[in-house]
């Protein structure tokens, strides 16, 4: 009780000393707030929500580089870059579908050239994946893999099923990051290729 109390910075200054309950706090205290805004902007829940776990969550993962002065300033400067980031990743798609269907009419699409990317995508799934602890990377094989539900999972493992969802969240998450990194290496190297 006497740490919902406490002032963001002071709860920041407890976060940087890895104090997950301070954390809790911040979150619950400014959530709410952050899907609003994204939400108005986007008019979708999911990325809504998406936007702010991908915020708190590198707010947690970067505690001891970040400095925050004041919380809310950060986190609506955090807001704003992730929907900037967003529309400009949706334009860019949309650009690029419309090529696709335009240049589809010009030739026929190289399928040697489509493989070879599946297997580097595969490739780079699989060294993502090999980063994982052993017990998460079973079971995310098994859920997106051989496609068992978690229940069947969880009675294959001898786990709980909420164990199999908090383990597959946690590859799940992992993956979106790992492959967010990569999106904005593309993204700088067209960017500088389009100038």
């Amino acid at each position: 009780m006497f740490k919902a109390l406490k002032s963001d910075s002071d709860l920041w200054n407890d976060i940087r000393n890895d104090d997950g309950v301070a954390f809790d706090i911040l979150f619950n205290r400014y959530w709410v707030r952050m899907y609003k805004i994204a939400f108005r902007q986007l008019n979708d829940e999911e990325s809504s929500l998406e936007i702010v776990h991908d915020i708190f969550l590198s707010i947690w993962n970067r505690r001891k580089e970040l400095e925050i002065n004041k919380f809310s300033n950060f986190l609506l400067t955090a807001m704003r870059y992730q929907l900037y980031s967003r529309s400009k990743t949706a334009k860019l798609s949309l650009v690029y579908k419309a090529d696709l269907i335009e240049n589809d009419n010009l030739s026929e699409l190289n399928t040697g050239e489509t493989r070879l990317q599946d297997f580097e995508l595969k490739n780079e799934l699989d060294k993502y994946l090999n980063q994982l602890p052993e017990r998460c990377h079973e079971i995310f094989n098994l859920s997106r893999i051989e496609h068992l539900s978690n229940q069947d999972i969880a009675d294959r493992l001898g786990i709980s099923k909420k164990t199999v969802e908090n383990q597959l969240t946690i590859a799940l998450r992992h993956l979106r990051l790992a492959f967010k990194n990569i999106a904005s290496i593309v993204m700088i190297a067209l960017s500088f290729f389009l100038r």
